[in-house]
């Protein structure tokens, strides 16, 4: 079941983050500990899960594995997300693959480093109208036996930058340029990131579900 704390007049409810990158449990973290919702990963829970395999064609199939997944395995209420980016230019690429776009060698800073050199290269001569990318977020929130009970969705649109720019963030942050903004997703600060990014969209997109669980646990 959800783990829900008294913590003074407040009712905050604890939910389990179906992943192991340290940036998304940290942008999960701004978005939803605001409204009462502690979110933990699964390193804290101090055991080693079978990580499931992400082989849905779709951000949205692949959100369903991993948080089905990691429900039911360890009997919390999960949310997970899976995401990336399209480039219009590429067809779609790297879309599902984007994590894992340049291999699956290295660190995580390791691999995105490669990933954006990849992108670069493959847009090397592409002119500066047809660089139009997005970037794709798809959220699934399940209850501990498995039963889906909250999906969304969320874009971000933008350029491919023609170099990296930008030192927050993660991933394809230094990679997309934002033209009303003239910066790179990289370049904004954490509360102005949220407030636009795919992620930031899905996640409160969501917070209801979140709301009403926290409700019907008080009730109970």
């Amino acid at each position: 079941m959800a783990t829900f704390h008294r913590a003074g007049p407040l009712l905050e409810m604890e939910v389990l983050l179906a992943s192991t990158n340290p940036h998304k449990l940290q942008e999960f973290r701004e978005i939803l500990e605001p409204l009462g919702v502690v979110v933990v990963d699964l390193g804290s829970l101090g055991e080693t899960f079978e990580e499931p395999i992400e082989d849905a064609p779709t951000f949205v199939g692949n959100a369903r594995l991993k948080a089905v997944g990691y429900a039911v395995t360890t009997g919390r209420v999960c949310i997970a997300d899976d995401s990336g980016i399209s480039v219009d230019a590429l067809d779609g690429r790297p879309g599902v693959l984007s994590a894992r776009f340049a291999g699956s060698v290295g660190t995580r800073d390791e691999r995105d480093a490669a990933n954006n050199v990849k992108l670069l290269a493959l847009m090397k001569d592409i002119p500066d109208s047809k660089r139009t990318a997005r970037f794709e977020c798809a959220i699934c929130v399940a209850d501990p036996i498995g039963n889906i009970i909250a999906e969304s969705k969320g874009t971000f649109e933008g350029l491919i930058n023609k170099a990296p720019a930008g030192e927050h963030g993660f991933g394809y942050d230094p990679l997309l340029y934002l033209p009303d903004v003239q910066k790179t997703s990289a370049q904004l600060s954490a509360e102005e990131k949220n407030a636009r990014s795919h992620r930031g969209q899905a996640v409160l997109k969501i917070a209801p579900c979140l709301a009403q669980l926290q409700q019907e646990s008080s009730d109970s």
